[in-house]
């Protein structure tokens, strides 16, 4: 019997890319019912006839419901009756959070403390809130208000009652809303130079297939205040570039580098050191235990840690680095660049 069997599931941020690969991953189990709540009412309209027209037999599962994670009272109506809850409702693009970071706080932030609050309140078994790797070691505002999120649900953890609360952090999902895939495949079809940031910079790749694994290994292995990482590779942004060129037919020679943005990092972290030392290897993940000593700073000037000082921090330039062909094959894999290979429409969700 599924763990999902007639339970009610809810997503924040449903609309967006993970709710879409949770959809298409879960629609056709002995789940009960699947909650989209999201604030774009064309969204979930899109969404609707999307499903209805390739999955007709169980589009009926789905349940929509306008709401903003920034309006408690709205979390709070469609929080009723909830088993589960995935968090995926955020503020994700770094440079718009650069311009506009009380608006990041308010989705990411404030967001997640009402998520969170109406999700106890409804008796909530367990929720999964989505996190990134720039929250580790943060040097934007997308990332700083996503770190303040994990904060906010490891401290919520402490008197969830029954409600489980655990994170999850993981690096970019290819060719996800707003990734760069996409974009790099239309400039190369309009005979465009494919521009990119700084070639030498190393980042996180996975699917969003391995995204919801991610997210159901933290459901099913998580412990209250749990954050867990998948170990996942990396490529230098220079060679993911090259392999869109050969799967696309562009011209490597016209990749122009436009430099850095607002906010960017050379790479990113998904375990800082300090995490590291206290991290369970759990095989294809590691899983970081909530800190949950109280506020008795006393024992703090006796006691140590001298094991923290040899432990490395787990970046996009210390993992596994996939070369050129490897790089190529991961991307080649994904359902949206067969599609585009094949000359099948895709929209990036």
């Amino acid at each position: 019997m599924s763990v999902f069997k007639d339970k009610t599931l809810l997503i924040t941020g449903g609309t967006g890319s993970f709710g879409n690969a949770v959809l298409n991953r879960f629609l056709r189990t002995d789940i009960g019912e699947i909650r989209i709540f999201s604030r774009d009412e064309k969204k979930q309209d899109d969404m609707r006839h999307d499903f209805q027209a390739r999955m007709p037999e169980v589009a009926g599962k789905i349940k929509f419901y306008i709401g903003d994670v920034r309006n408690k009272s709205t979390l709070k109506y469609a929080m009723k009756g909830v088993d589960y809850v995935f968090h995926a409702a955020a503020l994700k693009q770094v440079p718009s959070c650069e311009f506009f970071p009380m608006e990041a706080v308010k989705t990411n932030v404030i967001g997640t403390d009402n998520t969170l609050d109406a999700a106890i309140d409804a008796g909530v078994k367990c929720v999964i809130c989505l996190s990134t790797d720039k929250a580790a070691y943060p040097i934007n505002a997308m990332g700083i208000t996503k770190a303040i999120e994990e904060k906010v649900a490891i401290a919520k953890s402490r008197y969830s009652g029954q409600t489980k609360i655990c994170c999850t952090r993981y690096g970019n999902v290819m060719c996800s809303r707003g990734s760069v895939i996409p974009l790099w495949i239309d400039q190369i079809r309009k005979g465009n130079p494919i521009t990119l940031t700084e070639p030498k910079m190393t980042r996180f790749i996975m699917s969003l297939e391995e995204a919801v694994d991610l997210v159901l290994f933290a459901f099913e292995n998580g412990e209250n205040g749990d954050i867990l990482v998948q170990k996942a590779p990396a490529c230098t942004i220079g060679t993911q570039a090259e392999a869109v060129c050969e799967l696309f037919g562009g011209r490597k020679e016209d990749i122009k580098v436009i430099g850095i943005r607002h906010g960017e990092k050379m790479y990113e972290t998904l375990l800082t050191k300090e995490e590291a030392a206290k991290a369970v290897d759990m095989g294809d993940f590691y899983r970081v235990p909530a800190d949950n000593r109280d506020l008795n700073y006393d024992k703090f000037f006796k006691d140590g840690d001298t094991k923290r000082a040899t432990i490395e921090e787990f970046n996009s330039d210390n993992t596994r680095r996939l070369n050129l062909e490897e790089t190529k094959a991961k991307i080649a894999s994904l359902e949206y660049i067969q599609n585009e290979l094949n000359g099948i429409p895709n929209i990036v969700k």
